[in-house]
């Protein structure tokens, strides 16, 4: 058996989780938002907090987001299509009513729910006291919209030209309510000081993936699905690869695993390694990424990469290994500093692996 490890996490600062959101998310690289950089926040609900504040604000000097509403209702002026059997059934036409199904161009959307209910969330929460008073200040804008379980919602949601605004308001919300909301063993809900891992996994990844594309356009940046080398092309039951993080650069290609993990390391007795599965798993698409590539005869080179978020363990992953021709490298990422210090950590492995002289052309 491991030995005893103690328990350990990432150490982000809280100004750095709005970075990392406002390259995921371009509208919080607006105007409005711009000086959240410079606060301090005590707490990741108070900077969504904050976030929310603001940008409903501005959506409302806009509007809130309207949608064609399906409606059902007896009503003494009948508009839509009557619905004769369901005003036999309420007996509406006893009150010289009938039952009417009809369309409502409203405010009273799933977003406009979600994101009302949410707002009531934070200011029941523990956050400052002068973001709960620019929340409230909001809730009357939606008087007209109905309430929803937050618990129980489904985050699959498909956007359009018409609600692209949203998008980012439907993720802040998503990791309020998945990512600090935690229930109790008595039922009750309370708000967490910070997001759990799982959400913040997520944000790491496409923090990452998002800085690239924008801060290094000379790189082809994105998460695309590499193919099984197969001999006969049989790929019944085989897991999709799909990729964190792909940066390309003429026959270059960087293949990047984004880990943010409570412990960056396995520890077996006295011994720590890399995690085996992400080892594994960084090998298996570079060497299928390498063998897409062998078909050509031009020159070419695939690396791998796995970049865990610091922790606050005495000891960090951190090397450079060849595997069957191919370079494949650990680094940690130390998300407890300045930006800007964060900034020069993911400008250098571009720099590193996609040089003048290291890139192959």
């Amino acid at each position: 058996m491991g030995g005893q490890v103690a328990q350990v996490h990432p150490v982000i600062r809280i100004q750095n989780i709005y970075h990392m959101l406002a390259y995921a998310f371009q509208t919080l690289q607006g105007q409005g938002y711009r000086d959240i950089a410079a606060e301090e926040f005590g707490n990741t609900a108070d900077l969504l907090a904050e976030i929310l504040a603001r940008g409903v604000s501005l959506q409302l000097k806009r509007g809130l987001g309207r949608e064609y509403v399906d409606r059902e209702e007896a009503l003494s002026s009948p508009r839509g299509k009557i619905e004769l059997s369901g005003s036999l059934k309420a007996r509406s036409i006893l009150r010289r009513q009938l039952v009417c199904s009809y369309d409502e161009f409203s405010t009273d959307t799933r977003m406009n729910r979600i994101l009302k209910a949410t707002i009531v969330l934070l200011v029941r929460s523990d956050i400052d006291k002068a973001r709960k008073k620019a929340l409230r200040r909001l809730l009357p804008y939606f008087a007209d919209v109905d309430d929803v379980d937050l618990v129980h919602e489904d985050w699959h949601m498909r956007f359009d030209r018409n609600n692209q605004a949203y998008r980012m308001f439907m993720n802040v919300c998503w990791l309020v309510v998945k990512g600090l909301l935690q229930t109790q063993e008595d039922g009750s809900l309370r708000m967490m000081s910070f997001l759990d891992e799982p959400r913040m996994s997520h944000l790491y990844e496409k923090f990452i993936l998002e800085y690239y594309r924008r801060e290094h356009p000379e790189l082809s940046a994105g998460a695309p699905y590499i193919s099984w080398a197969l001999d006969d092309g049989f790929d019944d039951m085989l897991p999709a690869m799909h990729t964190d993080i792909t940066l390309a650069q003429g026959r270059t290609v960087l293949i990047i695993d984004a880990k943010y993990y409570s412990r960056t390391m396995q520890q077996q007795f006295d011994k720590r390694s890399v995690h085996s599965g992400n080892l594994y798993q960084i090998f298996t698409y570079v060497k299928n990424k390498e063998a897409e590539l062998a078909d050509t005869t031009e020159p070419h080179g695939v690396l791998g990469m796995l970049l865990y978020a610091k922790t606050d363990e005495e000891i960090q992953p951190d090397g450079v290994y060849q595997m069957s021709g191919n370079q494949i490298s650990v680094k940690t990422l130390d998300l407890n500093q300045p930006f800007e210090a964060i900034r020069s950590q993911l400008d250098e492995i571009a720099y590193a692996h996609f040089s003048r002289e290291a890139a192959y052309v």
